[in-house]
């Protein structure tokens, strides 16, 4: 989807252009010349844009001809390599998407789809047909052109039912005529009609406002997957070692999980890249800000833990903005029925009892995490929708600030208590309880920042361990989240929102990005008004987005723990490129990056 939820390393952020990177849970995981939130009249330490970083490089340097940007992929693992949108779930390949394979569609500071990209998108008078139409002058890197046929391929293949991405949730299955694809009761998706070469028409079950936000937005070369078994296309070559876009630039070499290198689109619709080319390789976070300060990189997702104005260097520019993200807790109660194509909910689950849930939420200090291990740079949250999302975030919920003493009452009122007096509480049934914690490795702080939260629970008598003694790798915690590993009880994850509220796509019962395993029949009642016709009325839909908020807060399958504030850290040498929501961004914005230098400014 344009906007796509994107699972997130829990010490990174993902530079501007990610955001129109779509997961299906559907990116948009934006504000005009200011953040949407700032358009408000909310002033809670949550809502608040601090303002203390531009959203512009400031260089007005003359421009070299040409050059090349040595770009940083932040982290501690190498990347997956999973390179299409497709069948890619992790930020770490989202990065490298970016560069030649970006969203259709552009959008505007209230993350609606615009006129801007390489394909438009019209409504029927009902709401009910939509009509994207690709620019002519649109090809694949190898010549061919972006088709009406390719962008419905990628639709077939997503429904098939030997897909094994998590692309398909409720925002595909309201395509008419998509359910009896996925069940073999068909052959073709009768809701999808190719018009001609670049025009195609989706017909909708009910007409949706997410489908604003959040179609679907990348075509599936059929000319190359055409002939690869649905099941055999993730670990293809010409996703894994071979992939082509239609972006500004394209791959003219890989070290798979180390780096890539990028060459010019000198095809690309709209006009040639200013840049030659763009070095792609990873950084640890660890020494990031050493890479900058030699030149060893361009351009890099700061991550905020390693943000200190006293020790940066000074031959870098910061961008900042909050980020359309959010850190959270999730507990498993159930898992992925794949017969059922939806998740079930275990009532034996350890994370079961909802007051020890609720406990565990209102034990972690995470203002105290946001000012000391962040800089002030993450903010305690409240909510599962974002406050970039100013129509529909509520201020007025507090969600699970720190309260241990609640907590404690919490956990004594339902059963949880020390029987043995070893300082730890047993289950309701006088049981031992350990509670196995899933963390992810990152930077210097993932360890203690692991280890706060364990104490915040100690601090109310819970045993919590961490998973095997130790961090977990990004790609291996998130195979075993995905798996329902029945060793987890609570892990610490991340998701970037996309530009839809919607959050269906994160939290419905079909979705498999639904990792608590959550399901409720007023979950599903709300998430499926938030997409009603009547939806189409902003009042009403704010109205059922408040109440799924509260909802979410009252049952906690997951919790939010920070908002985040993300920084760009940018070598002086880079001109025209901008973050501001809704202005120039654009999918094609890596296109309009100059140097004023051959080589970069060094410390």
């Amino acid at each position: 989807m344009m906007g796509s939820k994107k699972r997130k390393w829990s010490t990174i952020s993902i530079l501007l252009i990610a955001l129109v990177m779509v997961l299906s849970a559907c990116t948009k995981s934006t504000p005009a010349t200011t953040d949407t939130a700032s358009n408000t009249t909310q002033t809670s330490e949550s809502t608040k844009d601090t303002g203390k970083f531009p959203k512009a490089l400031s260089n007005q340097g003359a421009a070299i001809q040409g050059g090349t940007l040595n770009y940083g992929l932040v982290s501690d693992t190498p990347f997956e390599g999973i390179l299409n949108p497709v069948f890619y779930s992790g930020s770490p390949d989202a990065e490298v998407l970016q560069f030649f394979y970006p969203s259709l569609f552009n959008t505007d500071a209230s993350f609606n789809i615009n006129d801007g990209g390489a394909a438009t998108l019209s409504f029927s008078e009902d709401n009910k047909t939509a009509t994207v139409k690709i620019d002519d002058k649109l090809n694949w890197s190898d010549g061919n052109p972006v088709t009406a046929e390719d962008y419905a391929f990628a639709f077939q293949v997503i429904a098939d039912p030997n897909y094994d991405g998590v692309r398909y949730d409720s925002t595909f299955t309201n395509i008419v005529g998509i359910a009896d694809y996925h069940a073999g009761k068909a052959k073709t998706i009768s809701g999808i009609k190719v018009v001609n070469d670049k025009e195609l028409q989706i017909t909708f079950i009910s007409a949706d406002p997410s489908i604003k936000a959040g179609l679907w937005s990348y075509p599936l070369e059929k000319k190359v997957f055409g002939d690869i078994p649905v099941a055999k296309m993730s670990s293809s070559d010409p996703v894994r070692k071979n992939p082509i876009g239609y972006g500004p630039f394209k791959i003219k070499s890989m070290v798979t999980g180390e780096s890539v290198a990028f060459e010019a689109n000198k095809d690309y619709f709209h006009g040639v890249p200013k840049l030659d080319g763009v070095n792609l390789k990873v950084v640890n976070p660890n020494v990031v800000v050493e890479s900058l300060a030699a030149g060893e990189v361009d351009m890099v997702g700061l991550p905020t833990s390693r943000y200190d104005e006293k020790t940066l260097p000074k031959n870098i520019e910061l961008l900042g903005r909050q980020e359309l993200s959010y850190s959270y807790m999730g507990f498993k109660l159930g898992k992925w029925d794949k017969a059922k194509g939806e998740n079930v909910m275990n009532p034996d689950a350890k994370m079961a009892n909802k007051s020890l849930r609720q406990a565990m939420g209102y034990a972690l200090n995470n203002k105290q995490v946001g000012e000391q291990l962040y800089h002030g740079l993450r903010t305690p949250a409240t909510s599962l929708i974002v406050p970039a999302f100013a129509d529909y975030y509520d201020p007025s919920i507090q969600g699970y600030t720190y309260d241990p003493e609640k907590a404690k009452k919490l956990l004594d009122d339902a059963g949880y208590v020390d029987k043995d007096g070893d300082g730890f509480r047993e289950d309701p049934k006088g049981n031992k309880l350990v509670i196995n914690f899933a963390s992810m490795s990152g930077d210097s702080i993932a360890e203690p920042l692991a280890q706060f939260y364990i104490q915040n629970w100690k601090d109310i008598g819970l045993n919590v361990q961490l998973l095997d003694g130790r961090l977990q790798e990004f790609n291996s915690f998130y195979d075993r989240i995905e798996k329902d590993d029945p060793d987890i009880d609570v892990f610490a994850g991340a998701w970037g929102t996309g530009s839809d509220v919607n959050p269906a796509g994160l939290y419905g019962r079909t979705a498999q990005f639904n990792y608590s395993r959550y399901t409720s029949d007023e979950n599903d009642k709300l998430l499926k008004e938030g997409v009603s016709e009547k939806a189409f009325d902003n009042a009403y839909r704010k109205d059922v987005y408040k109440q799924w908020q509260e909802l979410m807060v009252t049952d906690a399958p997951v919790i939010p723990t920070l908002y985040r504030y993300e920084l760009f850290a940018i070598n002086k040498r880079v001109k025209n490129y901008d973050i501001t929501y809704g202005s120039k961004f654009s999918p094609d914005a890596l296109a309009g990056i100059e140097l004023t230098a051959d080589k970069p400014v060094t410390q």
